[in-house]
């Protein structure tokens, strides 16, 4: 059972559904948390204000629900969100951009996160068809000129390794992570299709 303070709020921790990464610390009461859930755009009660807030009204960058999830103690909120844009009023992705020396860190998000961003870049280059991008240069040659690509780096992949050359081996792996990510945009399957998959044989 979700607990609230005597204020009637309880904290809610954002993550991004995707990428892991923490975007935000907000509070809700029952009334935001009711909205969140009907309209599907997070919505918090601002302690400044004293009213409700949804995230975005006025930047529309607003932040759509996926889940939210209760702790062990009922008296915390993890909500799962998909952002458009950034997250925080200063621009960055995440709240979270600064360790506790008040100084800017690199990144607030699991190194493997750049694969949900890279995956993101492709699918916005595929619906805004920007002019001089390789990435739509390949989507519009189709699976035949993309799965050419793959396998021409797979087989990078393989000479890396033969070779020992671990530099060389993470080089074209990353080539290949990309072309494949071109190759799954082009034919409408979102990445998360794979990692539900691997998750599926992993849970075997």
């Amino acid at each position: 059972m979700i607990k609230f303070d005597n204020n009637g709020l309880i904290p809610a921790i954002v993550q991004h559904v995707r990428s892991g990464e923490v975007l935000m610390l907000g509070y809700m009461n029952e009334q935001s948390l009711a909205q969140t859930r009907e309209t599907g755009l997070v919505t918090f009660w601002s302690r400044s204000r004293d009213e409700l807030w949804q995230k975005g009204a006025t930047s529309s960058n607003v932040l759509r629900l996926v889940e939210v999830r209760q702790d062990c103690d009922g008296d915390a909120l993890l909500v799962l969100a998909e952002p458009e844009g950034p997250t925080c009023h200063t621009g960055s992705r995440s709240c979270f951009y600064r360790n506790v020396d008040d100084e800017a860190v690199q990144s607030s998000q699991p190194p493997s996160a750049v694969l949900a961003q890279l995956a993101d870049l492709i699918e916005r280059r595929r619906q805004e068809q920007t002019e001089g991008s390789y990435t739509v240069k390949l989507l519009k040659g189709g699976p035949e000129r993309i799965g050419k690509k793959v396998g021409e780096e797979a087989t990078e992949v393989v000479i890396g390794a033969m070779k020992g050359d671990a530099d060389e081996l993470a080089y074209e792996t990353a080539d290949l992570f990309y072309h494949t990510l071109v190759l799954l945009a082009s034919q409408g399957v979102p990445p998360e299709r794979v990692w539900a998959e691997l998750a599926r044989r992993y849970n075997k």
